[in-house]
């Protein structure tokens, strides 16, 4: 069952040491909090949902519908509104406000974001082809794709043809990434490794769907500290 999420914008890069020297690259993802606009309950809709609203935006830029609905709903317009299936509907009432301490004991979550646009892309750069022979008559076709089709039957090119186009700019998911940290003061997460898109993409980030037993960062250099104490005991 889905779980709610929080929507974020990507920073960038940076490093966090730990006591024993090691370094890790993380992500710095600014977050927004989350607020509930609307309970949707099971006799209605047939589902339960919660409906959240993320980022502030101007009046000027709301359309009559969405006035009214805010206005309605006795809250602040909200630039984003995203529905979360849950499996409880009591634990929300609207105008409650998330914020990280959502992530408080969770150590892994999946990220959601879309990747750097590429542009036109040729098919050795988008789909990793070879390409043709750079000599022994090949001429002006160095980097296209080949044939691309059969003969009279079929008689069309297959869908799905693997070919230059759009590369990029696509949601993606990156599953089981660890947070290193918090900082629920200035509204950071500390993600570890890269996440998909450039700086200043919205990044929407929940609770792991996997179950998964990876020992986090904290967790690896606690065994290898145990690892290294044991062998001395031994020697005395």
């Amino acid at each position: 069952m889905n779980e709610i999420a929080l929507i974020g914008k990507k920073i960038g890069m940076t490093r966090e040491f730990y006591k024993t020297g090691q370094s890790v690259p993380v992500t710095v993802v600014k977050m927004e909090k989350a607020r509930v606009i609307q309970v949707i309950e099971q006799e209605k809709r047939g589902y339960k949902a919660v409906q959240l609203g993320f980022g502030k935006i101007k009046n000027s830029k709301l359309t009559k519908a969405m006035k009214g609905f805010y206005t309605k709903k006795n809250t602040e317009p909200k630039k984003k509104i995203k529905e979360f299936r849950v499996e409880k509907t009591e634990n929300y009432k609207e105008g409650n406000e998330f914020g990280l301490e959502i992530f408080k004991d969770i150590k892994f979550v999946d990220v959601r974001s879309k990747t750097i646009g590429k542009g036109f892309a040729g098919s050795m750069k988008r789909h990793n082809f070879s390409g043709l022979r750079a000599t022994h008559g090949v001429s002006v076709s160095h980097r296209s794709h080949g044939s691309t089709g059969q003969r009279q039957d079929p008689g069309k090119v297959f869908k799905g043809k693997k070919m230059a186009g759009h590369m990029g700019d696509k949601l993606r998911t990156a599953q089981n990434i660890e947070i290193i940290k918090s900082d629920t003061e200035n509204n950071l997460l500390y993600l570890k490794g890269s996440i998909p898109g450039t700086k200043n993409t919205e990044v929407l980030i929940k609770k792991a769907v996997k179950n998964i037993r990876k020992l986090t960062m904290k967790e690896k250099i606690e065994v290898l500290e145990k690892a290294k104490k044991i062998p001395e005991k031994k020697k005395k």
